[in-house]
């Protein structure tokens, strides 16, 4: 039987009669920010299988980097719908700072608390 790496077409050389996987580490930097360090350590302590299997065959920062633009964005859209159905616009920032602040802090703590639960930690 296959082991998960050869599967994925991974190759190994003998080292003193032991085989040793042939690991590359990626050549592209990925830009993984606060919502992809996140989803992997969900993957690293509640999800070690994946975490390995995706370690393994490289597709891990991908999956990282992709997953934290998706977060970020869906963030974003999230914090302005609720701006924009609550009538909090620019003029309010101008005229009351502090409400302006303190209701989008408020936004953005509510849609992190959704985008945590359904997209990182699933």
């Amino acid at each position: 039987m296959k082991s998960l790496y050869e599967q994925s077409g991974g190759t190994y050389h003998a080292v003193n009669g032991y085989l040793i996987p042939d690991l590359t580490v990626p050549e592209k930097a990925h830009n993984i920010d606060k919502y992809g360090l996140m989803r992997r350590e969900y993957l690293k302590n509640h999800r070690p299988g994946l975490y390995t299997a995706m370690l393994v065959n490289g597709t891990l920062p991908q999956h990282l980097e992709k997953l934290d633009h998706e977060a970020t964005d869906l963030i974003q859209h999230i914090v302005n719908e609720m701006a924009k159905a609550d009538g909090v616009t620019d003029e309010l920032k101008a005229e009351n700072q502090l409400k302006w602040v303190r209701l989008m802090n408020n936004y953005l703590h509510s849609a992190e608390e959704i985008v945590l639960k359904d997209i990182i930690y699933s």
